[in-house]
């Protein structure tokens, strides 16, 4: 991978943006002196300072000498942030990434400058061990731009890229959707507990399958139905346990649950 030569902003270092931070440098994509963050509490980034990362609390002064910009604040932050950049935003240098969710390039470009480059970018917090599932999209994005901001967040997982009008979907399937999974995790080790496994064994034994599960998916190149008919016999157990959860509305209401959260993620933003 070709080193990016210019410096990256990215502001609001939370979870999401400290990971993508660590993943550039650790695939050496920058150096961490190309990489700035910033956040209100200033001395939770004393380790970043530490390891090299310029910290700072001055969004405008960062945003100036920066190529690449990361808006990295929750949604309802982010009308407060865009007003304090927006003076030193120069169309013709910068390059927007928003994590934010429900907010669309025309929104950024409405608060910042007409014209400006913007991409949106919905990682999940799988991030942090480089295994996200990234989805990226832009209305007005070139190629070129495109490709670089698919690049750094290949350094932290997958990515695919999206039309626009599918970023609160996705965000719904996979922002939100890791926590569905990991309930569903939850869930299994409670019934391994309560058919005999201690609390630890019982976790272990379900996130280890579940992990199974999906790497089955990945290699294989299968589809979930051909991989259950493999462990489905005639009057079996595992068919009695499947449609017994399936009475009681297991895929329904992992349905309706993920609809749900993507009605909720194009709400979270007011434009106002």
């Amino acid at each position: 991978m070709g080193q990016f030569t210019g410096n990256i902003a990215i502001l609001g270092s939370g979870n999401i943006g400290l990971s993508l931070a660590k993943g550039l440098v650790k695939a050496d994509y920058v150096k961490a002196d190309q990489i700035s963050l910033t956040r209100r509490n200033i001395s939770k980034l004393k380790e970043f300072a530490d390891q090299g990362y310029v910290v700072s609390t001055d969004n405008a002064a960062i945003v100036a000498d920066a190529d690449i910009i990361v808006l990295a604040v929750l949604p309802q932050q982010l009308n407060v942030l865009m007003e304090e950049i927006a003076p030193v935003i120069d169309i013709k240098k910068h390059v927007v990434i928003s994590v934010a969710s429900g907010v669309s390039c025309a929104d950024i470009r409405n608060k910042l400058k007409e014209g400006l480059e913007v991409i949106r970018a919905m990682p999940n917090t799988a991030i942090a061990i480089g295994q996200s599932m990234t989805c990226v999209a832009s209305d007005n994005a070139s190629k070129e731009h495109i490709e670089e901001v698919t690049k750094m967040f290949e350094t932290v997982g997958s990515v695919i890229k999206i039309n626009e009008d599918l970023m609160t979907s996705a965000t719904a399937l996979c922002a939100c959707g890791i926590a569905f999974f990991l309930r569903a995790i939850r869930a299994a080790s409670q019934g391994g507990v309560e058919i005999g496994f201690h609390a630890d064994e019982a976790l272990k034994m379900a996130v280890q399958t579940a992990k199974g599960a999906a790497d089955l998916l990945l290699q294989m190149q299968s589809h979930p139905e051909q991989e259950i008919d493999k462990v489905t016999s005639p009057k079996g157990c595992t068919i009695a346990g499947l449609n017994e959860m399936e009475h009681n509305g297991f895929s329904s209401s992992l349905i309706k649950g993920i609809k749900l959260a993507a009605t909720k993620a194009g709400e979270l933003y007011t434009k106002g």
